[in-house]
């Protein structure tokens, strides 16, 4: 870096000026790099998936170890920094950026160290889920990730996490056993059940609220590496028996079968024929993970329905199955998501559910349902801040558009809308990671319910000035700032 004094946005919003010899005081003892928008590779450091929420920091810090993480916390604090970190950066709220701010790439820290007779994983920061499913999968391990195999670690964990796995263990953070992470005072500290137990706590489904995650350590469990799984998809007009077996299957499925379905257009993919792109189709996602006899038998109900579109459901790797709906979320869109938590799938959520997704008014938006329940609803409500241990389903209007797309505001308008209609069969919670930037305080708080209270307290103690603000804030002190000021 060089040149002149560098203004940036400061906590409050004001602007700040940082001169050159903090500057280079900071530079000198920072082994990574440190970027402005001139540099190279500054682009790429604060490009994120969601485009709508797009936004230009002005410094962009990528530590290269946790020494430096430590040390680019103390100087957003010591001179009032707007500051935000990015994993992956495929938070559809733009978390990861600061708009004028000091930018936290945490890249460079993608250390996946596998310890298979301990069935434990250690895990960096910058890494993506297929960065693990890739080091874990060697041995036949898994932990519970997400969908999207280019999603951030960090950022999936810290919000709760769930995936194909979550009905055999859990949300993710009910299988993580350690953080390490540097909180606001610049202090690198381990918090585990047995270590900082109200941060560890706070930091299962709390978000980035209360530091940057410099290492995660998970437990693992014996998956693959061949599972059952893919998509079979119908033509739309046969939704109504389709969403019926597949509630009836839910109903009675074992852990190791996990099922999603979508209602939209039939994409223009190579497993579609050709006379269906374009036209509304209804598919079920399966992943099962028992052996292929078993899977053959719990999946035998979805193949009786007969003459589908397409039938994808074959023996595979896990580590496939985990980029399966990489496809359907390219980065680069405009994305607005509506979500809530389901206790069950009632006659009248199923008839709302096909009714949104008939307005769907862009071709590559989609309405989804995501089987949970299982292992997760065997623990207590505060076990851990993520809560929502009534989730029997998640439900979803999920919003993508073209960034030139000159609907957009119809495209806005029938995600809130089949989001509103999502709503009235609701636990009252909804998934915190899927909340969008015009998502106000309320909306935070129904996403953690009888939990909110124990979050803003553990932050009164470990960010009191509240430095990390922008996230889904949780701060009794003041309100979210930066990506999240919207209300």
């Amino acid at each position: 870096m060089t040149g002149i004094d560098v203004q940036v946005s400061g906590l409050d919003g004001d602007a700040v000026a940082i001169g050159r010899p903090a500057l280079d005081d900071f530079a000198a003892g920072f082994s990574g790099s440190l970027l402005q928008s001139r540099d190279e590779g500054f682009a790429s450091a604060v490009l994120i998936w969601n485009a709508m929420a797009a936004k230009t920091p002005a410094l962009v810090a990528q530590p290269a170890t946790a020494g430096d993480a430590a040390a680019a916390v103390s100087f957003a604090r010591d001179h009032q920094i707007l500051l935000s970190v990015k994993g992956g950066g495929h938070n559809i709220a733009g978390t990861a950026l600061a708009d004028g701010g000091l930018t936290l790439d945490m890249s460079r820290m993608n250390h996946v160290e596998v310890d298979p007779d301990r069935r434990l994983a250690r895990v960096g920061p910058g890494c993506l889920l297929q960065d693990v499913d890739r080091a874990t999968q060697q041995h036949g391990l898994a932990t519970v990730l997400g969908f999207v195999s280019e999603t951030g670690v960090a950022g999936l964990t810290l919000g709760g996490g769930f995936g194909y796995l979550t009905r055999r263990f859990g949300w993710t953070v009910d299988n993580l056993e350690e953080v390490e992470l540097v909180t606001a005072d610049g202090t690198l500290r381990r918090a585990s059940r047995t270590a900082h137990e109200d941060l560890f706590w706070a930091l299962r489904g709390g978000g980035g609220n209360y530091g940057v995650a410099t290492e995660f350590v998970f437990r693992l469990h014996q998956v693959g590496p061949r599972i059952t799984g893919g998509m079979i998809a119908w033509s739309a007009d046969r939704a109504d028996e389709v969403l019926t077996v597949f509630r009836d299957l839910t109903q009675t499925a074992p852990r190791e079968l996990t099922l999603a379905c979508t209602m939209r257009f039939a994409p223009p993919a190579p497993f579609i024929p050709a006379e269906w792109h374009g036209k509304p189709i209804i598919g079920v996602i399966a992943c099962h993970t028992g052996d292929p006899v078993s899977a053959a038998r719990d999946l035998a109900p979805l193949r009786d329905l007969g003459q589908p579109i397409a039938d994808m459901i074959v023996e595979k790797d896990y580590a496939e199955q985990q980029s399966l709906l990489d496809a359907t979320q390219p980065k680069g869109l405009h994305y607005y998501w509506r979500s809530e938590f389901l206790p069950g799938l009632s006659d009248g959520l199923l008839a709302d559910f096909s009714r949104q997704a008939a307005a769907i008014t862009s071709p590559i938006s989609q309405m989804i349902l995501f089987h949970l329940a299982g292992a997760l609803s065997e623990r207590t409500e505060d076990d851990g801040a993520v809560g929502n241990r009534d989730a029997g389903f998640m439900a979803a209007a999920v919003g993508a558009w073209p960034a030139d797309d000159r609907n957009s505001e119809a495209h806005l308008e029938w995600a809130r809308t089949a989001g509103g209609a999502l709503r009235a069969h609701s636990t009252g919670g909804n998934y915190v990671n899927f909340q969008t930037a015009d998502d106000g305080d309320a909306r935070t708080r129904e996403a953690y319910r009888s939990n909110f209270e124990r979050l803003a307290a553990v932050k009164a103690i470990y960010d009191p000035g509240n430095l990390f603000r922008v996230n889904r804030n949780v701060s009794p002190a003041a309100p979210p700032a930066g990506a999240d000021a919207m209300a």
